[in-house]
């Protein structure tokens, strides 16, 4: 079996596989087919694959690989192109683009999403959206201080006393998470907000102060994702949300449901009440923003508070995040890989058929099925 390493478009750093990952591929006799250029912006380049025993190719010669990866899938021209028994291993988001998965089915295209891994234990190892939400909400609070006017810390100087900073971070999911242990690491006062009780002590276990609104509807059949609230929880949450906003100096927002708009957490009343100079970072920005006004990969500034809208933070720490995405990968294509380096589809696996968009001009998971294609959105 050949496996082919698509190069990424332009303005996307990442690499889907870094050679650490696809020398462990060539161990499980999978011949490996890298596009010219494709690590270059990771730092990893063409002669690093090559000594490890993979090949570098233009792009056509990797189309034509049986198992071709990478981060964005290609284009609609090349994917009508592929045969039917090739199969294609991308990131799809394919909740919000149902144009692309009739594509894929009509053209009996066999073809995994990675932002499709199901969150249980055992697929904890091949889950990227969990990977790049940590890089995201570490990067979000990089940003943030550098758009801010005010230090992060507390210090006591000579010219008198500074106090820190307050961060507000609205969803304690990976990316919240993260960006709470971050920002308390720069010495900020942080709370935190989330509708699953159990985040209580995750945050609070970080040093942060929980914002909690209760009536929140039991989110522990959802699969690990958030659930859409009722509109008289969402009312007490704006208000709550808004009160805390007043005060806060930084803002991040990660509140995203699947196959929905992201909810508007932050509203144009809101950003008035903020501190003049205060930051919000909405990391929710490729699904309509949890800010009011939000644009996506833009900064703009509202009643005196810099709003950044940024959905794509991972591809700005491509060499950690190329890697982390690199071992999800990796992980996962072991369990499509039989003992011979030939592919081996198993559907009886729940990771599998759950991480399959398409197969033999079929959807093939259940979830996509029952958000993507329910009889409101047919």
């Amino acid at each position: 079996m050949t496996i082919g390493l698509l190069k990424e478009p332009e303005g996307e750093n990442r690499v889907a596989l870094l050679p650490e990952s696809v020398k462990a591929l060539i161990a499980l006799k999978a011949n490996i087919t890298v596009e010219l250029g494709a690590g270059d912006l990771a730092f990893a380049t063409d002669t690093d694959y090559e000594t490890i025993g993979a090949k570098t190719a233009d792009r056509s010669a990797v189309l034509a690989c049986d198992v071709i990866v990478g981060i964005n899938p290609p284009n609609d021209h090349e994917i009508s192109q592929l045969k039917t028994e090739q199969v294609l291993l991308c990131v799809f988001q394919p909740m919000t683009n149902r144009a692309l998965v009739e594509k894929l089915m009509d053209g009996g295209i066999t073809s995994f999403s990675m932002d499709n891994i199901p969150r249980t234990t055992r697929a904890q190892a091949m889950d990227v959206l969990s990977s790049m939400a940590t890089v995201a909400g570490y990067k979000a609070v990089l940003m943030a201080a550098s758009h801010s006017p005010r230090f992060f810390p507390m210090f006591m100087t000579a010219a008198g006393s500074i106090i820190p900073s307050k961060v507000l971070v609205l969803g304690a999911g990976v990316a919240g998470l993260q960006a709470i242990a971050t920002a308390r690491r720069l010495g900020a006062v942080v709370e935190a907000f989330d509708v699953r009780a159990a985040a209580e002590e995750e945050v609070k276990s970080l040093g942060a102060k929980f914002v909690k609104v209760e009536g929140a509807k039991d989110e522990s059949t959802a699969g690990g994702y958030a659930v859409e609230q009722s509109e008289e929880y969402k009312a007490k949450q704006r208000a709550l949300v808004q009160e805390h906003a007043a005060k806060a100096n930084i803002i991040i927002t990660t509140a995203q449901i699947p196959g929905r708009k992201a909810p508007i957490l932050i509203t144009d009343e809101t950003i008035q009440r903020m501190p003049k100079g205060s930051v919000i970072v909405d990391l929710a920005a490729s699904t309509g923003g949890n800010c009011e006004g939000t644009e996506d990969n833009k900064i703009i500034h509202k009643h005196g508070v810099c709003i950044i809208g940024d959905s794509n933070l991972a591809s700005t720490l491509p060499m950690d995040a190329s890697k982390m995405f690199g071992k999800n990968m990796l992980n996962f294509l072991k369990l499509i890989i039989d003992g011979e380096g030939n592919l081996n589809l198993n559907f009886e696996d729940d990771i599998v058929v759950n991480t399959c968009v398409t197969h033999a001009k079929e959807v093939m998971s259940e979830r996509i099925k029952n958000i993507l294609f329910q009889p409101e959105n047919a």
